[in-house]
């Protein structure tokens, strides 16, 4: 059996529609696929920036043009060719199938609302009930810091006294500290004003690395803590940080490194 010349025509026609159609245009020769307008609507669209229509597709088809005929040209010009280049070139690439393993494995290995809320009450435990004002003056010695001790005892302004501290961030300030939980603060100089009541100051000095301390709680409050809720998304995503962070520890560990 033949075709007739129209029934041919039309039956190449057929079969060349659908090949012509995978590509949204061909620039000197090389194709751009569909495929590529396709991925970059969904990230568009996705991010929230506009919704798929027409006009998105043609802008975005304009641009891959643009980037194909630059990319033509830069290729004419030497610069695949090139060292650095290249090393970029190196770079993104492992970049970008390095953020495919975690995306995988971060599929795979989902932080849990039980990992959340542990991590949560952990928090909780550690900042504690309660919120300090402080203020401090930060000596050189000990006896530099027992002397401004005792000329408060003797009615001298801690206020005052704090123009003498090394702290020059908190000196001019009457050594205000601020607000902030006990976590906030080095373990021992924290562990000196919590056994403090309102408008006491420390009987001794504190020693911390920085220098020796004269401490004073202005006031204190109960502890303004987020709800779970509201930091849910943060801690989820520090737990998958420490989650990435323990697997790539864990294949350092396997590998052989020289």
């Amino acid at each position: 059996m033949t075709f007739k010349p129209a029934k041919l025509l039309i039956a190449l026609l057929v079969v060349a529609v659908p090949a012509f159609a995978q590509n949204v245009a061909v620039v000197n020769g090389k194709a751009i696929p569909t495929s590529r307008v396709d991925a970059v609507v969904k990230q568009v669209v996705a991010q929230g920036q506009q919704p798929d229509s027409p006009q998105l597709r043609d802008m975005i088809k304009k641009d891959l043009i643009g980037r194909e005929v630059m990319m033509q040209e830069a290729e004419k010009q030497g610069f695949g060719k090139n060292a650095d280049v290249k090393a970029a070139l190196e770079n993104a690439r492992q970049a970008i199938i390095i953020n495919a393993l975690v995306a995988d494995y971060v599929k795979k290995n989902p932080v849990s609302d039980a990992d959340i809320k542990a991590e949560y009450d952990r928090f909780v435990a550690q900042a504690g009930d309660k919120e300090y004002h402080v203020r401090h003056i930060l000596l050189g010695t000990e006896a530099e810091a027992n002397d401004v001790i005792a000329k408060i005892k003797g009615g001298a302004k801690f206020e005052d006294l704090a123009k003498l501290s090394k702290d020059t961030g908190s000196a001019a300030n009457g050594g205000d500290l601020d607000w902030a939980s006990p976590s906030s603060f080095p373990p021992v100089f924290s562990a000196a004003f919590t056994a403090l009541q309102k408008g006491q100051v420390t009987e001794k000095a504190v020693q911390t690395p920085n220098g020796f301390h004269v401490i004073k709680v202005d006031d204190i409050r109960a502890a303004k803590l987020p709800t779970l809720e509201e930091v849910k998304p943060q801690v989820a995503e520090a737990l998958t940080q420490k989650k990435l962070q323990a697997y790539q520890e864990e294949l350092v560990k396997k590998a052989k490194v020289q």
